[in-house]
């Protein structure tokens, strides 16, 4: 029996896993960006990705027209989950897989705690995985005696830096190279106290550092970007390979796959192969793309999982403009672009899922009082969408969520006060003109309203107060 089923519009649990920060985004915000080095690590991660991605999407003459069809094959999706969902459970379990439905990060790590135990290791391996990050997996599974052994070049960082990942595709953008020196000289085991920060010896550190890890782990722990409804397929994408060491080495993989990374066809995969290396990694197509289809005896894992994790996404799914936050392919091109991101940088959002897609996924999947200050943190420029390879309208689901905190709010806030009263102003004539007239005291408040006294000034802070014309159109057209 399940405790699972979609339409159920229940956000992620308060307490588990890593949605929720400690504090609002412009309190963090201000804190990193007080911080010189971490904004000259974010400008040159993001400005070379940028740069390569532009060059290999200007490659690609069809390129607007995959960016039409990843769109519409999400929207389709969207709009038949639970068919889909039942037909990819059916496949994987005719394929000699097991399926898990968890409705929760609680339940999710339930399952895969225990399942891990099953085996008898006291250890896991595990590839990069959001969704294993957004429920806390690492700690559940550390709180049951059993190690997480993080694989990824960049998660392994943020693993053994005791940190925490700041970016959907380079976890450790926030690392420069001497950092990582210092930390594989502090916290790995056997390393070369002449270790220099060359990334050639960096990554052989950390090869020879999980050589032997891959080869002595019996059970592993995935993510998965996609997985094929008709057949029952899992895939996933990666750079370095040590992705499908885990996939192919362990007698028992468990994969935890958010309930929207599902499509229906291989046709329809066949898009997202494409929009997604260019739109992520600025290649052409990723290095190394693993797929399996549930048990192959003598070949592979012999006992294959997949807990299909809900987690606030029905919730999602049940806002006709919101749902379409569940799009993303986790690509990070809306990050790379951002100017709020690049100066901020990850931490700042508090949640598993930073950025512009973050700003509109964490406060759904938590409810937006939870994370009522994302929605704001975004200067509505619009990047993320021409950006984003699925077409996600991310500044508009960011006004969207910014109204409905207002909505949600019991009492008057002082903006909402302040818009009524602008409301009731322009609706009267007389008031207006009055109102145009008492503008021009503005120019008392100095330049760009630097002069406003508290409370005013804090309007200030992240903006210019406009200059009233000398003469307003009324007087203007009075004189003529």
């Amino acid at each position: 029996m399940t405790s699972t089923f979609l339409g159920m519009p229940a956000t992620a649990p308060r307490g588990v896993g890593h949605l929720r920060g400690d504090e609002p985004f412009p309190a963090a915000a201000r804190r990193s960006l007080a911080d010189p080095q971490l904004r000259r690590n974010l400008r040159h991660a993001t400005t070379t990705i940028r740069a390569k991605s532009a060059a290999v999407i200007a490659e690609a003459p069809d390129w607007q027209q995959l960016r039409d069809a990843g769109a519409a094959i999400k929207a389709d999706v969207m709009s038949r989950l639970p068919e889909l969902l039942e037909q990819l459970e059916a496949a994987v379990t005719r394929a000699g897989g097991t399926v898990h439905w968890a409705a929760d990060a609680v339940e999710a790590n339930r399952i895969v705690t225990e399942l891990v135990a099953a085996t008898g290791s006291d250890r896991a391996i595990k590839v990069k995985s959001m969704a294993t990050q957004e429920i806390g997996l690492n700690e559940a599974l550390q709180a049951a005696g059993i190690s997480p052994v993080e694989t990824d070049l960049a998660e392994l960082i943020v693993q053994l830096g005791d940190d925490r990942p700041s970016h959907i595709l380079v976890p450790a953008i926030h690392r420069n190279r001497a950092e990582i020196r210092e930390i594989f000289l502090r916290e790995m085991p056997g390393v070369d106290p002449a270790l220099t920060d060359d990334p050639a010896a960096l990554a052989a550190a950390a090869r020879s550092y999980l050589r032997q890890t891959f080869l002595d782990t019996p059970v592993a722990v995935s993510g998965a970007n996609f997985a094929v409804a008709e057949t029952g397929t899992l895939a996933v994408v990666e750079s370095e390979g040590n992705g499908r060491m885990c996939l192919t080495l362990p007698e028992t993989l468990i994969t935890v796959m958010g309930i929207e990374k599902v499509v229906p066809t291989w046709l329809d995969l066949e898009v997202f192969l494409q929009l997604l290396p260019r739109a992520s990694t600025g290649e052409r197509m990723n290095p190394y793309t693993s797929m399996w289809t549930g048990v192959t005896r003598g070949d592979g894992p012999q006992q294959v999982h997949l807990v299909l994790l809900d987690n606030g996404r029905s919730a999602v799914l049940a806002d006709e403009v919101g749902r379409q936050a569940l799009h993303c392919i986790r690509c990070s091109a809306c990050l790379n672009v951002c100017p709020v991101y690049e100066r901020a940088g990850g931490h700042a959002y508090g949640s598993v899922y930073p950025g512009p897609i973050g700003a509109v996924l964490s406060p759904q999947l938590t409810g937006v009082e939870d994370n009522a200050s994302l929605p704001y943190a975004s200067s509505l420029c619009g990047a993320c969408f021409d950006a984003c390879p699925v077409k996600i309208n991310i500044p508009e689901l960011l006004v969207h969520l910014r109204a409905a905190h207002v909505a949600a709010q019991r009492r008057p806030t002082a903006e909402s006060i302040a818009m009524a009263a602008a409301a009731y102003t322009m609706d009267h004539p007389a008031l207006y003109a009055a109102a145009q007239r008492a503008a021009r005291l503005t120019r008392l408040a100095g330049r760009r309203g630097r002069g406003l006294p508290p409370p005013l000034s804090g309007w200030a802070i992240g903006r210019d107060l406009p200059q009233p014309p000398p003469q307003t159109f009324r007087d203007w057209w009075a004189e003529r």
